[in-house]
């Protein structure tokens, strides 16, 4: 892999250069909006989005409940998960950034000293995005969306090679359907556990005032009461 950055005439080094390329005809204020929202801004935004669709399902309710609160813990876990198996990638094709075999780049964040691939932001938001498509296809294409553009702004900073966001697309996107039904397998029991408990409930499926199962016994004395009042009055 580290081969592909000895050359400029690879359309992997091609490519970087085109992306990247925009950043210099940029103007400044756009650039350190890319900056933010590629480091840190598209990373919270999937975030919100995950804790938008858990509030959706608890909403909702009904049987199955828990089972799509267990998905949606799964994304997160998953991101997690897949930066975890990253670090002995990283460590075995050991890829320099871009910008160190690369004149010319226009690098909008600077102290990158890791290696490049694969791309960690990559990763996380992508097996963020196909693990909440498995929960929800709405919320997950939403998700899959912020994640392609995540992969889009790494290369226009400079800090990544197109491949490297391929890889990191890719080893998301592995982890978080391969390992998610056995993520299910051991969550799902977990979470209808939390719902059927006092103190955890709400956090699975929201209290509705409307409950029958909360709703006041009549009393069959009053009742009783009432009925032979009734049957007085008629009587008179």
């Amino acid at each position: 892999m580290a081969g592909l950055a000895e050359s400029g005439s690879n359309p992997d080094v091609d490519l970087l250069y085109d992306i990247n390329g925009l950043a210099k005809d940029a103007p400044h204020w756009f650039d350190r909006v890319m900056e933010y929202v590629g480091e840190y801004g598209l990373l919270l935004a999937m975030v919100l989005l995950v804790v938008w669709c858990w509030w959706s399902v608890r909403r909702r309710g009904g049987e199955n409940a828990a089972s799509s609160v267990a998905a949606l813990v799964w994304a997160p876990l998953a991101a997690g998960l897949a930066v975890l198996v990253n670090v002995p990638i990283r460590g075995f094709v050991r890829r320099p950034r871009p910008f160190l075999d690369h004149q010319g780049l226009d690098v909008l964040v600077s102290g990158k000293t890791d290696f490049s691939f694969v791309s960690d932001h990559a990763t996380i938001t992508m097996a963020m995005g196909v693990a909440l498509f498995v929960a929800n296809r709405r919320f997950g294409l939403v998700g899959i969306a912020l994640a392609l553009l995540e992969g889009f702004c790494r290369v226009y900073m400079g800090v990544h090679y197109p491949t490297d966001v391929v890889g990191g697309f890719a080893l998301g996107t592995a982890v978080a359907l391969l390992l998610s039904p056995l993520a299910m397998l051991l969550l799902t029991p977990l979470l209808r556990a939390v719902e059927g408990s006092a103190w955890g409930g709400w956090l699975v499926r929201a209290r509705r005032d409307t409950d029958p199962e909360d709703a006041p016994v009549p009393d069959s004395r009053t009742n009783g009461k009432r009925a032979r009042t009734e049957e007085r009055d008629l009587a008179a």
